[in-house]
């Protein structure tokens, strides 16, 4: 009997208990309102990926079956899943000396000799090759590339199309002028990404929870999870408002109104057979790079004139690249970037504001980030434990207040008092709002291990929040800060690949597009810079992602 069975009855059974008291409401019909966001779905397109994906059979997985969504939800999240369908190995063992070999593979530049200008295509084709060094039949292989001009600290992201057959195309704008060179490396083989999404749908239990419940001087800690396999009892922490689900079992002796702290509990081990774990190794096949069989770069000259008008388009989080380093300084496509490189444009853009951000470490960056920069700015000890929060940081003399918030459960930080677990979409709810309040959230890394559903349902609440916030104080900047690369080896990999990150990401660009919302594209930032990948990138990239966030607070006036 699998897990995914076991916690199915679990949650059926739970969902009519009581929390703290209360009777858990009949979960409501999420009202069109939430979708609003979902202006991508036309109807000819729900049509085509409903018959697409209805052969593609899911596992029902805990009460993400039990949502009670309405049509126009339903479609979303049938066409969301459609468009993060990854291509599939043929069918049957793959042996480990027929899946794809970064060392055996190469890479062309399609016409090197041309002559290229700003703003033209650079073509690249792929060629993947086994251990064997037998060219790859089929597609499906995860991909990282970049273009860059060392000299220059110059640097940006490519599209990559898979053509299903062991080639893969891809495209790069040319941006910038001088020599101009090609990175491709391969993340992950197929056969491995067919394991991490073995993983995701079978063992959502791989990163595992843990409560402590107190009452005097006793004390019991119990495991927790968005469900929990077996027949024990347990407490139903499931969050009132916005549906969430959390269980942790109850513990012996003491009630679940106890509850003190939240916590990470571990990973779980040997998730692989012997023949997967060779898919995973880090100096054969993890992040490892192609080379290229011929040149692997090309000049470029400048453009005749220079064209303003590039700068018209409107914010669109899917378009890519979304922009390129010059010079170690970021530069979007989509609007001005103004560089904040002293503390008294920093203070001006912030005074009188309120800022509140939410989410994970990576936005916690944020918070340090500015709170060591604003010389006024001075952290207020709330007797958080540490990189946990809440924070605080308050600027009297120029009245800035700036604030982080971690996400609610499921969350791998280290203690988080119970009274302080707290749902992004409910936060959002109680901000007034206005002009001088500016809210940021990432939420990304901590939802790598479970089904996609489960992120595309907290993503809809917090969805939900935003439009009803801007429809009470339109004046609100708020900002969503994209996912980031990262380091990897064979252990993180299963748990926090970039190829989930990327999944994630891909649903949270489609979900919150066409709404008043702006993009710090963290995602491109940490990919073409040349810096070695790092979960919390290096300040170099912060200040930069700071660049942005602070230049929508405050727009260059052009």
């Amino acid at each position: 009997e699998s897990f995914s069975d076991k916690a199915f009855v679990i949650h059926s059974v739970s969902f009519n208990s009581t929390v703290s008291g209360h009777l858990f409401p009949p979960q409501q019909h999420l009202d069109d309102d939430t979708v609003s966001g979902s202006s991508w779905i036309t109807e000819n397109n729900v049509q085509r990926s409903l018959s697409q994906t209805t052969r593609t059979t899911r596992r029902p997985y805990c009460g993400y079956k039990q949502q009670i969504l309405s049509r126009r939800e339903q479609a979303e999240q049938t066409l969301l899943l459609a468009a993060i369908q990854w291509p599939k190995p043929p069918d049957g063992k793959i042996a480990f000396v027929q899946s794809t070999d970064p060392a055996h593979s190469d890479f062309v530049v399609v016409k090197p000799s041309e002559f290229f200008k700003v703003g033209d295509q650079l073509e690249v084709l792929v060629r993947m090759k086994d251990f064997q060094g037998k060219p790859k039949q089929y597609g499906g292989d995860y991909l990282q590339v970049r273009i860059h001009s060392p000299l220059l600290k110059a640097g940006a992201t490519g599209r990559i199309v898979d053509c299903h057959n062991g080639l893969y195309k891809v495209f790069f704008t040319l941006l910038w002028p001088g020599e101009v060179k090609v990175s491709v490396s391969l993340v992950h083989p197929s056969e491995a990404i067919q394991v991490l999404l073995r993983l995701r749908e079978e063992r959502p239990d791989r990163v595992y929870f843990k409560s402590t419940f107190k009452s005097g001087r006793y004390s019991e800690t119990t495991e927790c999870n968005v469900c929990l396999p077996g027949d024990l009892p347990v407490c139903n922490f499931t969050d009132l408002y916005t549906g969430e689900p959390w269980f942790c079992y109850k513990p012996r002796k003491l009630s679940c109104a106890s509850r003190i702290s939240h916590a990470k509990g571990g990973y779980q081990k040997g998730l692989l057979t012997k023949e997967e774990s060779l898919f995973f190794q880090s100096d054969v096949n993890i992040k490892r790079p192609i080379l290229s069989s011929g040149p692997d770069s090309v000049i470029v000259k400048p453009k005749a004139f220079t064209d303003s008008s590039s700068m018209d388009r409107a914010e669109d989080p899917t378009v890519s690249p979304s922009g390129y380093y010059y010079e170690d300084q970021w530069r979007s496509r989509t609007h001005w970037i103004h560089h904040f490189n002293n503390t008294d444009d920093v203070t001006r853009c912030l005074e009188g504001k309120v800022i509140h951000l939410f989410g994970d470490s990576t936005i916690r960056q944020w918070f340090e980030y500015l709170t060591a920069f604003v010389p006024d700015l001075v952290e207020f000890n709330l007797g958080s434990p540490k990189n946990v929060g809440p924070f605080m940081s308050v600027d009297l003399k120029h009245n800035i207040l700036l604030k982080f918030r971690c996400h609610g459960p499921p969350i791998r930080f280290s203690t988080v008092f119970s009274s302080e677990l707290r749902y992004i979409a409910n936060e959002l709810d109680g901000v007034v709002g206005g002009r001088n309040t500016v809210i940021a959230i990432t939420i990304w890394s901590h939802f790598s291990t479970f089904p996609v559903e489960v992120y595309i349902r907290r993503l809809r609440n917090i969805r939900r929040s935003i439009i009803q916030l801007l429809d009470r104080s339109p004046n609100t900047l708020i900002v969503i800060r994209t996912a980031n690369v990262q380091a990897l080896g064979p252990e993180v990999s299963l748990f926090n690949s970039d190829w989930y990150s990327f999944q994630l990401d891909s649903v949270m660009r489609k979900m919150f597009s066409g709404i008043a919302v702006h993009f710090v594209d963290a995602w491109e930032m940490s990919l073409a810079h040349y810096l070695p990948h790092n979960l919390h990138p290096k300040e170099v990239i912060v200040k930069n992602q700071i660049d942005a966030f602070l230049s929508y607070i405050c727009p260059l006036q052009t």
